[in-house]
């Protein structure tokens, strides 16, 4: 058991590192955009890794901010096609803030902030 946690902690180590590239070249105005491809896949890494370390409900907090992104989109939809009418402005939720006035950094930091909150909390209970 230890040596696969040891050798999935390289792995993780290895993707931030590069992930820590990447960003280098995405800073504001982002030179570089990672796409549907790439986001897509990394949430597959992730969700694989909390798999093979038994800590699936642990990535539910840990990801908290992409699971209200992913579920203002579900019901932004539902509601619209059984009442025809609109919870948010827009979907997903970011864009809902932004046609709300909102500015880019104002709501890249709250979301950070939400992120590094709820990631806090899953770490925590993942630990305990």
């Amino acid at each position: 058991m230890y040596q696969d946690a040891l050798g999935i902690s390289v792995f993780t180590m290895i993707l931030v590192g590069s992930l820590c590239g990447f960003l280098i070249y995405n800073k504001y105005k982002a030179k570089l955009f990672m796409g549907d491809t790439g986001s897509l896949a990394l949430g597959g890494v992730i969700a694989t890794v909390s798999i093979m370390l038994n800590q699936e409900l642990t990535l539910l907090f840990i990801g908290m901010v992409f699971v209200i992104e992913t579920l203002s989109v579900m019901i932004q939809v539902a509601s619209f096609k059984l009442t025809g009418k609109r919870i948010f402005r827009m979907s997903p939720l970011h864009h809902h803030f932004e046609l709300g006035g909102w500015s880019e950094w104002k709501i890249v930091t709250v979301f950070w902030l939400a992120g590094l909150m709820t990631g806090a909390i899953g770490i925590y209970l993942g630990v305990n």
